[in-house]
């Protein structure tokens, strides 16, 4: 019955899809016949809609008006693939990207429930007042509000909450998707190195966590600490008595749009150093933190009365490893100085490139990226698109996919973007520099190195220490079995044999203890000369 309602599921969001003509796959994916057909018999219900109106509606409206109406997993969906370029192709990428997650907000009677249910408390308890949506989006929307502080004073607030039975919804929508992808892996062999099931899981888990909103406030308190000396950078105060799983109260933010230039301008605010810093503070959260904003469009952006950049909106969040984080800085810096040979080299010491392929080889590619880009005048940099470039060059090397890496890039695009509203002349590359090379001073600077020869020399201590124990039980070991031995033990021709190997395994070890006791010695004395 779940195979059944799923392909009534499906069959109705291709039906939606193909209506609106919308173009959802890529122009060079070699389809299975049926679906073949299909899209032929289709093609001129898209042109016949594409050009009802006597001129050609851009595909990104249609994709945006079918999957809008399709309900709020298809637009996280959607959102979703416009990271993910490295199965949908470059356009789809594009098209999708700027899909705007709004939808008709919910009665405030549910609203008011919802928050009641979620806070085990009357709302008037709760709240002073509590005022109509402001904002309303797919999974949730946000409620101004106010609370009455001890002084009697009224503070206001933003409040959060999910809407009624989106879980529900989304669980369906999910399922549905996890079918399509096992019978696309199934019935269509070239689609399995795109790991179709792979990407619906990161989907699913994406979504989890966004609709748990005590996870969202952990993030802007994980941002808020990372960023507490960040100069000009603030994230919002989370109100945690008032929040929880469904419900997220946070300070109201009475600041300005960063894309309304003309009242930034009116109040004396420098736009072009607001977009340096905001490239700045992107990529010292993602290089620094490893934790970045992944979601900074214009409207989660606004700026104080102090002049400060507050984020808000924390549902969508990256994280890079160490060795992301490293790899990043010294592509960057390597573009930056043109060490393109350094470039390729990162690949292979991250083994994002098997070691078959050459490296001279792949830094002269790197340099057919990089060159071209260099060459162009400092407001046509983009490190963005120089990024995505790359991951897709890279493919011609087995580079495999990095998805985490793929959402840097896709909102680097975004951050740029502001950041050249604010400034059209912002060099991107010299904003850049100071932080990736203060990031990798602090990795691989004298004062790291020193840190990192002494945790060598405290573990190659504790080794030490361990041998003589080591050794000490393998002497008593062997001196019980040689005291059972005098005692008349009676052996056979076969137990004579495994105690000779024994014995040649016991001379063995010693010989070995013996090496690796004269070598962890010399790295200790190497260790304290350094």
């Amino acid at each position: 019955m779940n195979a059944i309602a799923n392909m009534v599921r499906l069959t109705k969001a291709g039906a939606v899809i193909a209506w609106s003509g919308a173009r959802v796959l890529p122009d060079e994916l070699r389809l299975p016949p049926p679906l073949a057909l299909f899209g032929r018999l289709t093609a001129p219900l898209r042109k016949d809609k594409a050009n009802g109106t006597g001129h050609d509606v851009a595909n990104e409206a249609r994709l945006s008006t079918a999957l809008t109406s399709l309900g709020p997993s298809y637009i996280k969906l959607g959102q979703f693939l416009a990271t993910r370029d490295d199965i949908i192709g470059r356009e789809l990428a594009a098209d999708l990207s700027r899909l705007q997650d709004r939808l008709p907000p919910f009665s405030q009677d549910e609203a008011r429930k919802a928050v009641e249910d979620a806070l085990e408390a009357p709302i008037d308890t709760l709240f002073a007042e509590f005022g109509p949506p402001v904002a309303a989006a797919s999974i949730a929307q946000v409620h101004k509000a106010s609370v009455r502080e001890p002084g009697g004073a009224l503070k206001p607030v933003a409040v959060k909450v999910l809407r009624p039975g989106i879980e529900q919804r989304f669980n369906k929508d999910l399922d549905s998707y996890f079918f399509a992808a096992r019978m696309i892996e199934r019935f269509h062999p070239p689609s399995r190195r795109l790991r179709p099931q792979a990407v619906v899981e990161t989907l699913a888990k994406s979504v989890a966590i966004e609709m748990d909103l005590r996870m969202e406030a952990a993030a802007i308190s994980e941002m808020a600490e990372n960023s507490r000396n960040d100069e000009g950078f603030r994230v919002p105060n989370v109100d945690w008595s008032r929040s929880a799983r469904r419900v997220l109260t946070l300070e109201w933010i009475d600041g300005v749009t960063i894309s309304d230039h003309e009242t930034l301008r009116a109040q004396g605010h420098d736009l072009k150093a607001l977009g340096a810093r905001l490239m700045r503070t992107f990529l010292r959260h993602a290089m620094r933190d490893g934790f970045f904003h992944a979601d900074l469009h214009p409207g989660n952006l606004f700026i104080d009365d102090q002049g400060r950049i507050v984020a808000v909106d924390f549902g969508i969040m990256g994280r890079l490893g160490l060795k992301e984080r490293r790899f990043l800085a010294e592509i960057l810096h390597g573009f930056i100085t043109r060490n393109y040979r350094r470039v390729a080299e990162v690949h292979f010491e991250a083994g994002y490139v098997p070691r078959r392929h050459s490296v001279e080889q792949f830094a002269q590619a790197l340099r057919a990226i990089g060159e071209p880009i260099m060459d162009r005048p400092a407001s046509e940099i983009s490190m963005a698109q120089l990024l995505g470039q790359l991951f897709q060059y890279t493919e011609v090397f087995d580079m495999q996919t990095r998805p985490e890496l793929l959402l840097l890039q896709k909102t680097m695009v975004v951050v740029e973007g502001v950041g050249r509203s604010l400034d059209p002349e912002l060099n991107m590359w010299v904003v850049a520099e100071p932080v990736v090379k203060d990031w990798m001073q602090s990795q691989f600077g004298p004062e790291a190195q020193f840190e990192a020869a002494a945790e060598g020399a405290v573990s190659v201590g504790k080794f030490v220490t361990d041998i003589p124990k080591l050794l000490g039980q393998a002497e008593r070991t062997a001196d019980a079995f040689s005291a059972f031995v005098e005692e008349g033990l009676r052996l056979d021709d076969h137990t004579v044999q495994r105690l000779a190997e024994a014995q040649s395994r016991k001379n063995r070890a010693s010989r070995i203890g013996i090496w690796v006791g004269a070598i962890a010695l010399a790295l200790i004395a190497i260790a304290l000369l350094f």
